[in-house]
């Protein structure tokens, strides 16, 4: 199957999206290094059509400039209206490549995680491509309900997957900061990709496991519905990251998407409000990964 008859799809099962034309952004983001880390390895990119974090592995000067090395990369894509799914496995190939010469430069544990979002386009309408590698997490929120898109590439989502694991152990396993897949640090390097349709009103988050790793999905999404503004919701993520300890660094970043057209720019609605935001409460995302122009 091809993208377009992929996308289409969804777009049917889903509902009619955004044009691309009509398609308006706002976005926020805060990173802090936490209370016991002396640097922060996460790096983020907020610039429109690309938003990314990247949580670096190996301490500073490895972690730190991995991370920072996958952002360089990205921030090639900046500027257009939208991507193509070859342009993010060409950043992916780029960073990769910038990444693993560190190796031969004496950091051979430096790695680094990488999610995020870009715009995407058929047929004039506006697709959230979502892609992961690594435990980092891209989230959206839709009608009031909060949805984790990206699939970790971890120890522990293998033993929750393969039934070994249930939720309320995951957050205390001893391997829960273990991943399976990276850029760099000799992991596994192969992306994960997913194709939504965007809807007026979705919220994205994308963060790092420092926010995750402290906050439950019940916290996130009461936080991303209370804040009108992408910039408070990710500037309170970080803040109740701390709050509960810091034990990592923490980096969010938050997209707001609305149509310009048909729909007043306004902040998140539950489901509970009764204000009717045009979605009739239709949940767009899609339950397994799909191949976009190819995997890594």
């Amino acid at each position: 199957m091809s993208d377009e008859e992929r996308a289409g799809q969804q777009r049917g099962a889903y509902g009619s999206g955004v044009p691309l034309a009509a398609l308006q952004l706002e976005v926020g983001s805060s990173t802090h290094t936490g209370l016991r880390r002396r640097a922060n390895e996460d790096s983020l990119l907020a610039v429109s059509p690309v938003f990314l974090v990247a949580d670096g592995m190996g301490g500073h000067e490895a972690g730190e400039v991995a991370s920072s090395l996958a952002v360089e990369a990205f921030a090639a894509l900046t500027g257009p209206d939208s991507l193509a799914p070859t342009d993010i496995r060409t950043a992916f190939k780029r960073a990769h490549t910038t990444i693993t010469a560190l190796a031969s430069s004496g950091r051979r544990r430096a790695g680094t995680t990488v999610s995020g979002v870009a715009v995407a386009e058929s047929d004039g309408t506006a697709y959230w491509l979502v892609f992961n590698l690594g435990d980092s997490r891209t989230y959206r929120l839709a009608s009031g309900e909060l949805e984790q898109i990206s699939v970790d590439h971890s120890v522990v989502q293998e033993l929750l997957d393969e039934g070994e694991l249930d939720r309320a152990d995951a957050a205390t396993h001893p391997g829960r900061n273990v991943i399976t897949r990276a850029l760099g640090a000799g992991g596994e390097f192969e992306a994960d990709y997913w194709l939504v349709p965007v809807e007026s009103g979705d919220r994205m988050l994308i963060c790092s496991d420092g926010i995750s790793g402290e906050l439950d999905d019940e916290l996130i999404a009461r936080v991303l519905l209370d804040e009108g503004t992408p910039q408070d919701a990710a500037t309170r993520l970080v803040h109740e990251g701390l709050t509960r300890g810091g034990r990592d660094n923490l980096t969010a970043v938050v997209v707001d998407a609305w149509d310009s057209v048909s729909a007043v720019r306004s902040a998140p609605q539950s489901r509970d409000d009764e204000h009717d935001d045009g979605r009739n409460g239709e949940d767009t995302i899609p339950r397994g990964p799909v191949e976009v122009g190819g995997r890594n």
